[in-house]
């Protein structure tokens, strides 16, 4: 018996939850809090929300019905622990998109597999809205796969991209140094790169260091 009807399963999200949380393991203190973007169906957050009881984690998506997959994913973390989904996408000025703009500042900004599915606009929104809701010390983590001067694109990645394109115009792999580029103008650099299985990068973001006084 399905006791969860509307929970849906993305392979893709199953296979590299894992090797995600290593990393979210290694790279995060005991507590904070964490705003997931582009949530999907809900499996990372339920997973890192199991792994990291020390942190709270805001879902959301730019779709409402993959809602009650979020929900359902999520229905036996405590209530404290994942907050409910709401809507946002990342172009808007406002995040989330209905009621209130977020107050508190995140601790950590998670977005997986968005911007190569997605018009690079949301590359620029996605920048401008983590360096607005991150804390001084927050960081923002993205997942994915990226094409990279000076580092031979993997065939099954030129696939993808190729096929991509072909689903729409204005989606594919990204270059690493546009986006670091983006970022820049959003006041947030490339700290850390990460290489994961089949050929994605988790990319870690955060604000420069702040330059200390010169001597006297």
């Amino acid at each position: 018996m399905n006791f969860f009807p509307e929970r849906q399963t993305s392979p893709a999200a199953e296979r590299n939850q894992g090797p995600i949380l290593q990393v979210l393991q290694a790279l995060l203190p005991p507590q904070g809090a964490a705003l997931e973007l582009a949530s999907g169906t809900g499996q990372h957050v339920a997973c890192f929300a199991a792994a990291l009881p020390g942190w709270t984690w805001q879902p959301s998506d730019a779709h409402t019905d993959l809602f009650g997959s979020i929900a359902a994913w999520c229905a036996n973390l405590p209530a404290a622990r994942v907050r409910p989904p709401v809507r946002l996408d990342v172009r808007a000025p406002q995040w989330p998109a209905e009621g209130p703009a977020f107050s508190t500042p995140f601790d950590l900004v998670y977005c997986a597999n968005l911007l190569h599915i997605a018009p690079w606009a949301c590359c620029a929104g996605l920048m401008q809205g983590a360096a607005r809701h991150l804390a001084p010390q927050g960081m923002l983590v993205t997942y994915g796969p990226y094409r990279e001067d000076g580092v031979p694109t993997a065939p099954g990645n030129l696939a993808f991209d190729a096929s991509l394109r072909s689903q729409h115009p204005e989606w594919g792999l990204r270059r690493r140094e546009d986006a670091e580029a983006v970022a820049a103008q959003a006041g947030l650099h490339l700290a850390a790169r990460h290489a994961l299985p089949a050929n994605n990068l988790l990319l870690i973001w955060q604000r420069p260091a702040p330059t200390p006084p010169a001597p006297p």
